[in-house]
């Protein structure tokens, strides 16, 4: 997605300008443009008066926030206690094989962001796997390419 400051503008229009706004504003520029863009940052810190590197700070200590494009689509595969023990490790792998693309990463077409995660919090269904919100449990390797052809 290209980035726009008029969006930048909007969000913190609705705020009010309000420095202590600041996290929600950037949750709202995540949400626009699936990450926190650079220019998004530097017209956060002219408006607010607030310095690019607490900015930083603030969007690389929160995992909420990501300062390189997502996919359009966020699968996150559990590899909690009762997923590990289920296969999540294997299921995590057969996710890279089946996007061609490494854990931590997003696809080429920018349809997919891959990522493992500690927990989901549904571990009588593991192992888990999420989509977005969608949650999908007991996941074998063979149900990989429909999960995936499901978002496409």
């Amino acid at each position: 997605m290209d980035y726009d400051v008029s969006q930048v503008d909007e969000v913190i229009a609705h705020y009010g300008k309000k420095p202590a706004s600041v996290i929600a504003m950037l949750q709202d520029i995540q949400t626009r443009f699936r990450y926190v863009p650079r220019q998004a940052v530097r017209r956060l810190s002219e408006v607010l008066a607030i310095p690019e590197p607490q900015l930083y700070h603030i969007a690389t200590f929160y995992k909420a926030f990501s300062l390189v494009p997502r996919g359009k689509h966020e699968v996150r595969v559990c590899l909690g206690t009762a997923c590990h023990i289920s296969g999540g490790k294997r299921i995590a792998e057969g996710f890279e094989t089946a996007l061609k693309v490494q854990t931590g990463h997003t696809t080429k077409d920018g349809e997919f962001t891959l990522e493992t995660v500690n927990c989901v919090g549904a571990c009588g269904l593991a192992p888990v796997v999420m989509v977005d919100e969608e949650v999908h449990g007991m996941v074998k390797p063979s149900k990989i390419a429909e999960i995936i052809g499901k978002y496409k």
